[in-house]
């Protein structure tokens, strides 16, 4: 097996681990959103979805300052102990900064939004950020050196963690607070496995001074907090612009069912990251040429997804969240799309990383936030939430072609043709299956199942898989067949 092979299989299997256990996050997130919206109702789920927005912004925010910049370092370091030490420390003090701000905003916030029982909310749900921050600069570490099984473990733990957390401490009647205590304590779950396997010190002496991580932290926080103002500010736009507290509620509910794209790139743009920053820095461009061209055509591929969840839209959200809720359907078919080009941008600008190109990530994207406002502004008044799906998920599209066009002319790569056009053909057949043929229940997991095993059989029939690649599939089915049996 060749060195591009090697690499693109090892990818191809940290990949799939980690997206497992982030996959987590859907079995028991839609336990969780269905438990806690007939908990709460659209006006109190509306809320707790406002402030977990929030946080979640500043928390992500924060820890994209450092993620991509912890993998580099830490994957080409002879010693990576300096290195984590340093990142550890920044996550922590960066960490409780975010929740003293949250803290002197919260009431601000609740004004602005009219909502003066967010305030409470906020301020208790700040103290998750530090910890969250200290639990991910942990996640970062273990990709850097290669650690994807104890990566993928931690995160498993914490959506266990918070599930059952949630269905304890909400149905021993602590309401939204203990949905938010629930929350803080997956973060400390995730810390406390991730210790089990590195253990970072943040008091020993560090000799990685921190300011060399700002040539690439910089322009990488500015694109973060781009990216993470961009994605959640239709919800609060919705909100400033006239929304009620129901219309979040079904907004957000269509957002938290949106994630699968957004769980595939947080689970491929690390690993991506730091084998292509390898690939690039030991001179093999070839290699690097193709292993971008293969992660575009990837993101490219799981638009098929999206037409079978838009096609079911209504089946999903009656099943999860109860005909209360039937307003989120036509969001979701909207939404799922943007989040398809949004796993684009983070791809796109995960290859310009590795190619040592940090400041063009911020470029490339900073105008999608002004450019929103805008749509926001203009629609959401006329449309309401309709209106703010539209602009999100096309503003999102235009990210992502002017960020494809970077790649291209850095590197010269696309996505192939033949995969966009197999991938729009079986996208518009998936979505027919999954509209046309009514289910309810079990029978529409069956369908769901179905569906996603049609998916890379139509692929198949349409000549996307080479060889080469449907030989490199069964290598890695084996070894992991192995890997079980040896256990």
């Amino acid at each position: 097996m060749n060195y591009s092979a090697a690499k693109s299989q090892h990818i191809l299997g940290g990949t799939i681990r980690i997206f497992l256990a982030e996959a987590l996050l859907l079995p028991t997130g839609i336990v969780t959103a269905g438990f806690l919206t007939r908990q709460f109702g659209p006006e109190g789920y509306g809320l707790f979805t406002l402030a977990a927005t929030l946080i979640a912004w500043v928390e992500w925010s924060v820890t994209s300052v450092f993620t991509r910049t912890t993998i580099k370092f830490v994957g080409e370091a002879d010693d990576w102990h300096p290195v984590a030490t340093t990142v550890l420390r920044l996550h922590l003090a960066v960490g409780c900064a975010a929740m003293l701000l949250v803290w002197l905003c919260a009431y601000p916030i609740a004004n602005l939004l009219d909502e003066r029982a967010i305030a409470m909310y906020l301020i208790l749900f700040a103290i998750d950020i530090p910890l969250f921050c200290l639990a991910y600069a942990h996640r970062s570490i273990l990709v850097g050196i290669g650690g994807f099984n104890q990566r993928a473990n931690a995160t498993a733990g914490r959506w266990i963690a918070r599930l059952l957390l949630i269905l304890l401490l909400v149905e021993l009647g602590l309401s939204i607070p203990g949905a938010i205590l629930s929350t803080i304590g997956a973060s400390i779950v995730e810390l406390a496995i991730s210790r089990c396997y590195i253990r970072p010190s943040l008091l020993t002496h560090s000799s990685f001074p921190p300011r060399q991580l700002a040539n690439y932290a910089v322009p990488l926080f500015m694109f973060a907090l781009s990216m993470r103002l961009y994605d959640k500010l239709d919800l609060f736009a919705l909100k400033v612009l006239g929304g009620t507290a129901a219309e979040a509620g079904f907004y957000g509910a269509a957002q938290n069912l949106s994630l699968i794209p957004g769980i595939f790139s947080l689970s491929f743009s690390p690993l991506l990251l730091s084998s292509l920053s390898r690939t690039l820095h030991n001179g093999d461009i070839e290699s690097a040429k193709k292993m971008s061209q293969n992660a575009l055509r990837a993101i490219v591929a799981i638009l098929t997804v999206a037409g079978m969840i838009a096609g079911a839209a209504p089946e999903i959200v009656q099943l999860i969240f109860g005909n209360a809720f039937l307003s989120t359907a036509p969001l979701l078919a909207i939404l799922i799309f943007g989040a398809i080009a949004l796993a684009m941008i983070s791809t796109t600008t995960a290859i310009l990383t590795a190619a040592s190109k940090p400041n063009w990530t911020f470029v490339l994207t900073a105008p999608l936030v002004p450019l929103a406002v805008v749509g926001y502004t203009l629609v959401i008044p006329l449309w309401g939430a309709i209106g703010a799906a539209w602009v999100f998920t096309l503003c999102a599209t235009f990210g992502a072609a002017v960020t494809v066009g970077a790649v291209y002319y850095l590197l010269h790569v696309l996505p192939p043709a033949s995969t966009v056009l197999r991938s729009c053909l079986i996208c518009a057949s998936v979505y027919a299956i999954a509209a046309i043929v009514p289910t309810q229940g079990l029978l529409l997991l069956l369908k769901l199942f179905g569906i996603t095993l049609l998916i890379p059989l139509l692929f198949w029939l349409l000549g996307e898989f080479s060889q080469a690649e449907i030989y490199q599939i069964i290598l890695l089915l084996k070894s992991k067949l192995k890997h079980q049996k040896s256990h």
